[in-house]
C-alpha cells in the first residue's frame, strides 16, 4: 500500500495493523471536502473491495471536514458492515469533532481518543460509546430540543457542545446538564 495524495489537499498514509493482512490504519493529513471527497471515497472503497475489513482512521492531521466528507465515512461504514468489517476514527481535532457533533454523527461512528483506544474498541467489538470528553453527561438529557437564544428557532442536539444555529448562524453552547447559553 502506497501513500496517496489527493488534489494536493489530502494525504493518506496507510500502515498495516496486525498480522492478518485485512486491517489497516490510514493516517489522514489535510482536509476533506466536496472538492476531494469523491476521489478519497474511490480510494478507500477500493481498499475495502480488495479485502480490507478493518480500518482505523488516524485523524490527528485532518484539520477540516465538510458534510460531504462525513458522508464518505458513512459510506465506508456501510460497505464495511456489509462485509462483516468495522472502522474507528481517532485523534479528531476539536473543530472536526464539532462538525461530527453538529451533524449528529458521533452516535453512528466509533470515535476513540488514541490508537490504543481504537484497537481496544475493535477488539472488544464495542458499540458507539460516548467519547471520553462526553462521559459523565446526565442520562436522559440528550437528545435535547431547545430554542435558539438568538432567534427562537427550534434546534435539536444529541450531545453537549458549541453549535451554530441553522437559522441565524449564531453560536449556541449546550452544557452537560442541557443548559443553553450564547
Amino acid at each position: 500500500m502506497e501513500e496517496i495524495t489527493i488534489k494536493d489537499s489530502l494525504k493518506i498514509t496507510p500502515m498495516q495493523v496486525g498480522g492478518d493482512g485485512n486491517s489497516v490504519q490510514l493516517i489522514l493529513i489535510g482536509y476533506l471536502d466536496t472538492y476531494n471527497s469523491p476521489e478519497f471515497q474511490s480510494h478507500i472503497n477500493g481498499l475495502i473491495n480488495s479485502g480490507i475489513q478493518t480500518i482505523i482512521f488516524n485523524c490527528n492531521g485532518l484539520n477540516y471536514i465538510s458534510s460531504t466528507g462525513i458522508g464518505a465515512f458513512t459510506s465506508f461504514l456501510k460497505l464495511l458492515k456489509q462485509k462483516k468489517g468495522d472502522m474507528v476514527l481517532y485523534g479528531l481535532q476539536k473543530k472536526v469533532m464539532e462538525v461530527f457533533q453538529l451533524l449528529g454523527f458521533t452516535k453512528f461512528f466509533k470515535i476513540a481518543a488514541d490508537l490504543d483506544d481504537a484497537l481496544r474498541m475493535l477488539q472488544e467489538g464495542e458499540s458507539n460509546e460516548q467519547p471520553q470528553e462526553l462521559q459523565g453527561v446526565q442520562e436522559g438529557t440528550f437528545p435535547l430540543i431547545f430554542e435558539c437564544p438568538h432567534c427562537g428557532k427550534k434546534l435539536k442536539t444529541s450531545k453537549p457542545g458549541k453549535f451554530r444555529c441553522s437559522g441565524c448562524k449564531g453560536v449556541v453552547t449546550v452544557n452537560e446538564q442541557g443548559d443553553i447559553s450564547e
